[in-house]
C-alpha cells in the first residue's frame, strides 16, 4: 500500500506501508491494504505507519484530508507536516506549536473582526450625522 503525505510546498513522505494510523474528529482509526474508499478531515495529530521491515514511521500534521483509494493508495494533503522517529517529540515540541499557530491565527480573525465592527459602526455613525468626532 502507498502511502504520500504532502504539504504545500513539497511531498513529505512517499512510501510503501503495510498500516497507517491516525486520528479524526472521531478519534484514531487504522487503515489496512484492501480498506474501503474513505475520506476524513484529520486533526492536529501524529499519523504513524509501519512499513513491511517492521520500522515504525511517523509525521505530525497540521489537520488535513486522508483519503483512501482502491484500498491501495493512502494520501494526506495538509498545511504543514514534519517527519520524525521520535513520537514523544513529535507529540510534545511539534503537536504543540501547531496547536500554538492555530490559536494565533483565531486571535487575529477576531482582532480583525472587530477592527472591521468600530469601522463599519464609524461609518454609519457619519453617514445618519453621529457624534461630530470621527475619531479620525
Amino acid at each position: 500500500m502507498r502511502l504520500r503525505i504532502t504539504d504545500p510546498m513539497a511531498i513529505v513522505v512517499d512510501r510503501e506501508v503495510v498500516s497507517v494510523r491516525a486520528e479524526d474528529a472521531s478519534g484514531s482509526f487504522g487503515i489496512l491494504r484492501g480498506h474501503a474508499d474513505f475520506l476524513t478531515a484529520l486533526a492536529i495529530s501524529v499519523v504513524s505507519w509501519r512499513e513491511a521491515d517492521g520500522r515504525a514511521g511517523y509525521c505530525a500534521v497540521r489537520g488535513g484530508i486522508l483519503t483512501v483509494s482502491g484500498g491501495e493508495d493512502v494520501a494526506v494533503a495538509t498545511r504543514e507536516a514534519h517527519v520524525g522517529d521520535d513520537l514523544d517529540a513529535l507529540q510534545s515540541v511539534v503537536l504543540a506549536g501547531y496547536r500554538a499557530h492555530v490559536e494565533a491565527e483565531r486571535t487575529g480573525r477576531t482582532a480583525s473582526a472587530r477592527l472591521r465592527m468600530q469601522a463599519i459602526r464609524r461609518m454609519v455613525e457619519a453617514l445618519q450625522g453621529g457624534p461630530a468626532e470621527i475619531g479620525l
